[in-house]
């Protein structure tokens, strides 16, 4: 039998689960990069009691290599929430199930989803009672991310860590934005620190931690146990290896180089596109290969690695139509030669 319980270093950095990000290719390269804890994309109960195939690909991983890995269930139904955990568990045997409250995305809170649930705290607590109920004979832990409010005028995430620390929740992820910020303005760490302070199960902090000294401080300066990274591991997923290093040894290592940050963009072309292949996935359309409906749908992904690249711009251009591998190294090869014609800095910044 696979146990649950998996063993994390003392301040644990968690890969935040992003829907349409965080698929298996790159949870599988942010551990590469040192991430310790990862999490599915989120994904709704209804989905895995309809046994779509769709929603049984997001929650599946390598056993081998994910763990420790909790797969991310939304929905407002107890009933409905308790059946799909016990489904999960006995699909692919995460090592926790974690319950969305926080998503602000509106087709997800029209249907008294993810952030929603910050305004109905008791359909919150019915939900986290009727999962922690159907996990805990099958020794499966059961966390929860949430928001800090649904806006500026109902902060209450310390209120609802209490309301989910009752209901038997293990461990609490607080993303330091309301609802209503989505993923603008500043993240509050403040009420992150508060909820740290109030609760006796690990909090984990989220929000603008984009480098490992921003990360160094918020451990000193708050009680979180541990950080889950979200978008700073868009553009750079070895934010998890450079701020481990800084944290053990005060140092803070170089980011890579140019060079190396092409091979790492390649090396996740090339294992999306193999990863879709092995699905059968392809575009849907008649017009476009497997490879070109592969890469149509890494490209978001492929703009967020160009922060920090030279000419970054040009190339997000240049992202936005490319259709294969091939293409792609072309690319690269032709970006690293003008970079170093022009004779530009090739550490990334």
């Amino acid at each position: 039998m696979v146990s649950f319980r998996v063993d994390a270093p003392d301040f644990p950095l968690f890969l935040a689960p992003m829907a349409g990000v965080t698929d298996g290719v790159f949870r599988r390269l942010c551990r590469e990069q040192g991430a310790d804890v990862l999490t599915t994309e989120f994904v709704s109960a209804e989905g895995i009691l309809h046994r779509n195939e769709r929603t049984r690909e997001m929650v599946e991983f390598d056993p081998e290599v994910e763990r420790p890995v909790g797969v991310q269930l939304f929905g407002a139904e107890p009933a409905r929430l308790a059946e799909a955990a016990r489904a999960v568990v006995d699909w692919v045997r995460p090592n926790f199930i974690d319950l969305n409250f926080g998503c602000p995305v509106n087709k997800v809170v029209s249907k008294n989803g993810g952030s929603s649930l910050l305004r109905d705290c008791p359909t919150l607590e019915a939900v986290a009672r009727a999962v922690v109920g159907a996990c805990a004979p099958l020794g499966v832990p059961v966390t929860a991310k949430i928001r800090i409010g649904w806006d500026a005028d109902s902060i209450n995430a310390v209120h609802v860590g209490r309301i989910l620390e009752g209901a038997g929740i293990t461990r609490l992820a607080v993303h330091g934005r309301t609802k209503e910020q989505a993923y603008s303005g500043l993240a509050d760490w403040e009420v992150i620190a508060a909820v740290a302070e109030a609760l006796t199960i690990p909090v984990i902090g989220n929000g603008d931690l984009d480098s490992p000294e921003g990360i160094a401080r918020r451990r000193a300066e708050t009680k979180v146990a541990g950080v889950m990274i979200g978008r700073g591991a868009m553009s750079a997923p070895w934010i998890f290896r450079r701020t481990k290093e800084f944290l053990a040894t005060g140092v803070l290592p170089p980011e890579p180089i140019l060079e190396e940050r092409w091979e790492f963009v390649l090396r996740h072309a090339r294992l999306h596109v193999a990863a879709r292949a092995g699905r059968g996935s392809g575009s849907g359309r008649d017009d476009r290969s497997p490879e070109h409906g592969a890469m149509s749908s890494l490209r978001g992904r492929l703009m967020a690695y160009s922060r920090g690249m030279p000419g970054g711009r040009n190339l997000r251009g240049l992202f936005s139509q490319v259709t294969s591998v091939a293409e792609l190294e072309d690319l690269a090869a032709a970006h690293l030669s003008d970079v170093a014609e022009s004779g530009e800095l090739v550490a990334a910044g």
